[in-house]
């Protein structure tokens, strides 16, 4: 037994989000926000899937700087539309913009 919750299984990077993040007391504004897109963005899908997007998610919504978020426009949501690294979801891309406001 190695002490880790069955749901992580074996892939590597959910293992690695068990050991270091999973459970973690969170205080920082900016990882907050991290998770808020994350989470949002997860909504009908698997977690390993958006933790697979996750550096995607980084690149789209620089680099979770709620500040820089907030300033997007619908052009950027018209860009983010084609972005391969994050869920293509114009709610979900949207409601990023309207979290970090």
């Amino acid at each position: 037994m190695n002490g880790r919750c069955g749901w992580c299984g074996t892939d590597e990077l959910y293992v690695k989000y068990h050991d270091e993040e999973w459970g973690k007391t969170v205080t920082d504004d900016k990882t907050l926000f991290e998770f808020l897109v994350l989470e949002s963005a997860q909504a009908g899908l698997s977690w390993i899937t958006i933790l697979k997007k996750r550096e995607g998610y980084r690149k789209a919504f620089c680099n979770f700087d709620a500040t820089q978020v907030a300033q997007m426009t619908d052009e950027d949501v018209e860009r983010l539309m084609h972005f391969d690294g994050i869920v293509k979801n114009r709610l979900k891309i949207k409601s990023t913009i309207t979290n970090a406001k």
